[in-house]
């Protein structure tokens, strides 16, 4: 089976509840499809670079997955009719990183630089 990164923007405006909900309808829907979600990262409400429909910022959320190519086409079928979805992305990959992504990884190290610039202060 191939490997593949899914990340998908959801609208401003939902909770973090329908975020993961989201997640983890397009988890059934690969596991569905004798596929499989090995990691799911939410990296939170981030702004965008311009406005899409309307939203200046959007939730992010991460998606690992083995599966063959045909239940990504069925993922995206489903993923481009869900209207809180304003976006997505499929790239499939050589091979998964281990661990937190880059993006969990910069926030990791933005927060250490905040404390330590607090306690020099």
């Amino acid at each position: 089976m191939a490997l593949y990164e899914h990340v998908f923007l959801a609208r401003q405006d939902l909770s973090q509840a329908q975020v993961d909900a989201l997640a983890a309808q397009a988890t059934e829907i690969i596991e569905s499809n004798n596929g499989k979600v090995t990691k799911t990262e939410t990296w939170g409400l981030k702004s965008l670079a311009y406005k899409i429909d309307r939203n200046r910022k959007a939730h992010f959320v991460l998606l690992n997955i083995d599966c063959p190519g045909d239940v990504v086409a069925e993922l995206e079928r489903q993923t481009r009719i869900n209207e809180d979805v304003i976006r997505y992305i499929t790239i499939r990959v050589d091979e998964h990183e281990e661990g937190p992504s880059v993006m969990m990884r910069k926030n990791d190290r933005d927060t250490k630089k905040r404390r330590e610039r607090e306690e020099r202060d």
